[in-house]
């Protein structure tokens, strides 16, 4: 008697393994600060709750990946830096996190703060990865 083949394992896919982030060219960010390269949308999360802004911020780079944007200005504000509430400037701190999980990293290439006219350390350029067909 042959010996009986078992049928192949089935295995469930892996995801696609998620890319990292990378820093925008010198250049680049020289022209983005500078006017001569277009950002192609802003999103302003000024008062938001980190729970709404999240949620906000997420479906923003979905809906730019989508429509083909390149660069976008994410405006998180630079929080209180006197007072007693000097602690604030929550989403000015987070923004940078998210952009680096897993579920945004699909939609980001990579980001940095935005020039001073742009907002500087309470404005991030992202560089938007471009959605597949």
């Amino acid at each position: 008697p042959w010996p009986v083949a078992k049928p192949p394992a089935t295995r469930k896919p892996h995801p696609p393994p998620v890319p990292p982030l990378a820093p925008l060219a010198r250049r680049e960010r020289s022209q983005l600060s500078r006017g001569r390269k277009e950002i192609d949308a802003r999103l302003d999360l000024h008062g938001m709750t980190q729970t709404r802004a999240h949620r906000v911020l997420f479906s923003f780079l979905q809906r730019a990946s989508s429509e083909g944007a390149t660069f976008v200005l994410v405006i998180t504000g630079k929080g209180r830096t006197v007072g007693p509430d000097s602690e604030r400037g929550v989403l000015r701190r987070q923004v940078p996190q998210w952009l680096g999980l897993p579920e945004f990293r699909g939609l980001v290439v990579g980001f940095e703060d935005a020039a001073i006219a742009h907002g500087g350390e309470g404005a991030l350029y992202v560089r938007v990865r471009r959605a597949r067909d």
